[in-house]
């Protein structure tokens, strides 16, 4: 067994063990000081497992607006000893600066981090958790759907439904084939390993992946480690599940999109601007590739209007790849329990390793 999947169950299976222990050492903290601390949580929808959570040893406060703007949660920031950050709202030296001396500890309740200034956070060696691994499963099963909903065509065929042309055929609506088919998974990490062991069960010809270096969890996958060009075009289906970078920002764009199939299908599960989505637009339109299968799109929310979403072969939802009861109650459990542990001063369940 892998050290993520190790570390996947001890996060989904020992929550409650896990937080007797931070709450203990939160308690003994307490104790010395005399006065429960003060959480902020920067969304008053968060799932109410980790807000009872933080309850057990803080008082939590919430901005009153909803969503809560900018300014407020700077106000905010500096009558606080931690804070939960729920949603994409930047995270940088300015809500550090805001927090003071006071501030201990900052937890994000997601595994992308696109929107944190990281660097700025290890400069001031400032405890940080996120919320990785947990939601790992949830988006490899939207990345699954995603990947059959559009090589078989589901959004034009509902399309023809809407419009009264259900007109069947023995060539009508025809899509991709799955069994046989050469898989590329850009990223080969948590995520990309999970959709590669789902991919197991569709009896996949080939399976490719790209990375700086060889996975170690890659032959027990079965899995190529192949330059981009070459898995871009030899596969049938291709995964974004890359992190946003300044070196992965439109990496998918109309170069790289020009080497893949005419039948190949783009699914893409970890951020919108990875993919120059001009390129793709057009892409689509003129059959340089078959279909897309988009969890996450530039900008979200994506206007009504937009071009992108009047595509037929393009199958758009809206940013819901860990949008499961579960999954969002565990990632709100862990980011609590990084905020309680940072304000104790222990270590944090799930630190960003910065």
């Amino acid at each position: 067994m892998s050290f993520r999947a190790i570390v996947l169950i001890f996060a989904t299976l020992c929550l409650c063990e896990t937080l007797s222990s931070i709450s203990a050492q939160t308690a003994s903290t307490m104790v010395n000081s005399g006065q429960r601390p003060v959480v902020l949580v920067t969304n008053k929808e968060t799932p109410e497992k980790g807000i009872n959570k933080l309850k057990l040893k803080a008082d939590v406060i919430f901005p009153k607006s909803h969503p809560a703007t900018r300014e407020e949660v700077l106000e905010l920031a500096g009558q606080v000893d931690g804070i939960m950050w729920v949603g994409h709202m930047p995270l940088n030296g300015e809500v550090l600066d805001r927090g003071g001396s006071r501030l201990k500890a900052i937890s994000t309740m997601s595994a992308g981090m696109d929107y944190v200034d990281v660097e700025e956070f290890r400069k001031r060696k400032f405890p940080l958790g996120y919320t990785p691994i947990v939601l790992n499963d949830a988006v490899a099963d939207s990345a699954i759907g995603l990947m059959i909903a559009a090589g078989r065509r589901y959004h034009e065929g509902r399309l023809a439904i809407d419009q009264s042309q259900w007109t069947g055929g023995p060539q009508w609506l025809l899509g991709q084939d799955i069994k046989g088919s050469t898989v590329g998974i850009i990223g080969l990490g948590g995520i990309g390993q999970t959709i590669a062991k789902r991919l197991k069960g569709f009896d996949i010809g080939q399976l490719l992946y790209t990375g700086r270096r060889p996975k170690p969890e890659a032959e027990a996958l079965g899995a190529k480690l192949v330059p981009q060009d070459e898995l871009l075009q030899e596969s049938d289906y291709v995964f974004i599940t890359v992190p946003l970078t300044n070196e992965t920002r439109h990496m998918i764009n109309e170069s790289t999109l020009a080497k893949m199939k005419p039948t190949a299908v783009l699914v893409n599960v970890a951020r919108g601007d990875i993919v120059d989505q001009r390129a793709l637009v057009a892409a689509l339109k003129n059959g340089t590739i078959f279909a897309a299968g988009l969890d996450v799109v530039s900008p979200e929310p994506l206007p009504a209007d937009d071009e992108l979403l009047r595509l037929p072969n393009a199958v758009v939802i809206p940013h819901l790849g860990s949008a499961t009861v579960q999954t969002r109650n565990n990632m709100a459990e862990i980011a609590a329990l990084n905020v309680l542990a940072g304000i104790a001063g222990t270590p944090m369940f799930s630190p960003y390793p910065y």
